[in-house]
């Protein structure tokens, strides 16, 4: 991805979570950019969509013309990580920035302010683990860690670990 459309629209998404004139966590931001989200669980298809679906809100908001090539390069991190916090933020009342926030902070990733060349390791590594599902069968290591579960994380689709954490953290 590279352009105008996309220095614009890498703008229009860090503004969803974060005011668009403070440089903290841009490093971080432009990493989660170029990193695609890759499902492994057949259900995280429909999160990938959600990702790619702000691509079309964002043209019609700004009136860019709508490129088919450009809609149809893979999800990044920083699509997902927003599109599943505004669909949580619909469920909860939480607002998507706050989601936003609660995912980046159970990776480890809100630590990342600016990004040294020696921090680049970690934070791949970081998302390999969520990325991957390499995290435990609790779900530590990924965007919903629980105190308890039934069932191994790993198996389960983001959607159905975002309704567990929900009642695992008691947040309706």
């Amino acid at each position: 991805m590279g352009g105008p459309i996309e220095s614009e629209y890498f703008d229009w998404l860090c503004a969803k979570v974060v005011d668009i004139h403070s440089h903290s966590y841009i490093d971080l931001f432009r990493i989660l950019y170029t990193r695609e989200f890759e499902w492994s669980v057949f259900g995280d298809r429909n999160r990938n969509e959600d990702g790619i679906e702000l691509r079309y809100s964002f043209a019609n908001e700004s009136g860019w013309e709508r490129d088919p090539d450009w809609f149809n390069e893979p999800c990044s991190l920083l699509e997902l990580f927003i599109a599943l916090g505004m669909r949580a933020s619909f469920q909860t009342d939480i607002p998507t920035k706050k989601w936003f926030w609660t995912f980046l902070s159970n990776i480890l990733l809100d630590e990342y302010r600016q990004v040294s060349d020696s921090d680049i390791p970690v934070i791949e590594d970081i998302l390999c683990t969520f990325v991957w599902r390499r995290y435990d069968t609790y779900g530590r290591g990924g965007i919903f860690p629980l105190d308890q579960t039934m069932q191994d994380q790993r198996e389960v689709e983001i959607w159905y670990q975002l309704f567990e954490y929900i009642d695992d953290q008691g947040l309706v």
